[in-house]
C-alpha cells in the first residue's frame, strides 16, 4: 500500500474526528470529501473504503470515551467498586437507562431502514438537502430556547427529556443533517444549556455509535485483511487525536457561541459545494 493511499486515510480520520462532534455532519464532510476529492473507492474496492469509515468512526468513539471516562464510569457504578467518589453531588445524577430511553427512538428506525438508507441517502446532493435544513433547526434552537436554559447540567434531564431529544436524534438519520446538530438542538428547545445538551450529545454518542460500528464490522468483516490494514490503522489513530482535541475544544466554546455560527457554516459550505459542483 503507498503512501498517498495511508495520507488519504489520515485526512479522512481528521475530517472524521474534527467533525463527528461539532453539529456540521461528519457524514457530510466525508462524504464531499472523499467523494469529490480523495475517491477513495478508486484506490480500494466500495466495501473496504465503506467498512473503513466505520473503522475511524471507533476512533472517534475512543475520543469520547477517554473525556467522559468518569463520567462513564458513574453511570455503570464502577466507582463503587473501586470506592472512587461520584463525580457530582446531583441526587438525582445522570443514569445510564436514561441514555438507554434517548436512544430508543433512532436505534429502532435505523434498524428498519439501515439498508435504504445506505443505498439511496448517501450522496452529495442528499447531504446538501442536510446540511440547510439542519442549520435551520440549530437557528430555530437558538432563537426560541436558547433564552433562559431551566437545565443547567447533564444530571437534572428527565427521562421524558432524554426520550424527546432521542425522538429529534432521529433526524441524524438522513445523511448530512448531523448526530449533534439534531440532539443538541432538541435539548436547547427542550430547555437545557447549550453545555448540557452537548454533554447528553456525546454520551449518548457512544453506545449508538459503538452498536451501529459494531454490527457494521460484522457485517464486512470479511474484508478485512493484511494489505489494507495500514489503512485502517492510520484512520483510526488520525480519528481519535482529532475527535479527541475537537471534543474538548467545542465542550469550552459551545456556550459562548451557541450554534447560530455552526448553522451559518453549513450553509456556506452547502452553498459552495452546490454552485462549484453542480
Amino acid at each position: 500500500m503507498d503512501i498517498f493511499t495511508i495520507l488519504k486515510a489520515i485526512i479522512l480520520g481528521m475530517v472524521e474526528g474534527l467533525t463527528e462532534f461539532a453539529p456540521v455532519s461528519s457524514t457530510g464532510h466525508m462524504i464531499i470529501v472523499d467523494d469529490m476529492w480523495l475517491k477513495s473507492e478508486e484506490t480500494l474496492t466500495k466495501y473496504v473504503a465503506n467498512t473503513f469509515k466505520v473503522v475511524i468512526q471507533l476512533g472517534s468513539i475512543l475520543a469520547v470515551v477517554v473525556v467522559f471516562k468518569d463520567r462513564f464510569i458513574d453511570m455503570l457504578g464502577l466507582n463503587r467498586i473501586g470506592k472512587g467518589k461520584s463525580i457530582t453531588k446531583e441526587p438525582n445524577r445522570l443514569k445510564l437507562t436514561q441514555v438507554i430511553v434517548g436512544l430508543i427512538p433512532a436505534g429502532v428506525l435505523g434498524l428498519l431502514f439501515e439498508d435504504y438508507i445506505d443505498d439511496h441517502l448517501f450522496s452529495t446532493s442528499t447531504v446538501l438537502i442536510g446540511l440547510v435544513l439542519g442549520a435551520v433547526l440549530m437557528i430555530v434552537a437558538d432563537l426560541v430556547g436558547a433564552k433562559k436554559p431551566k437545565i443547567k447540567t447533564v444530571d437534572q434531564i428527565t427521562y421524558k427529556q432524554a426520550f424527546a431529544v432521542g425522538l429529534v436524534q432521529c433526524f441524524s438519520l438522513w445523511p448530512g443533517f448531523s448526530r449533534s446538530g439534531s440532539t443538541i438542538s432538541g435539548g436547547v428547545l427542550l430547555g437545557m444549556s447549550h453545555r448540557a445538551a452537548a454533554d447528553f450529545t456525546f454520551i449518548m454518542a457512544v453506545p449508538i455509535m459503538f452498536g451501529a460500528s459494531f454490527l457494521s464490522l460484522l457485517k464486512n468483516w470479511q474484508y478485512f485483511s493484511l494489505d489494507v490494514m495500514p489503512f485502517f490503522i492510520a484512520g483510526f489513530i488520525s480519528a481519535f487525536v482529532f475527535a479527541l482535541l475537537s471534543i474538548k475544544f467545542f465542550l469550552k466554546l459551545i456556550n459562548k457561541i451557541k450554534l447560530v455560527p455552526f448553522a451559518i457554516y453549513r450553509i456556506v459550505v452547502a452553498a459552495v459545494i452546490y454552485f462549484v459542483f453542480f
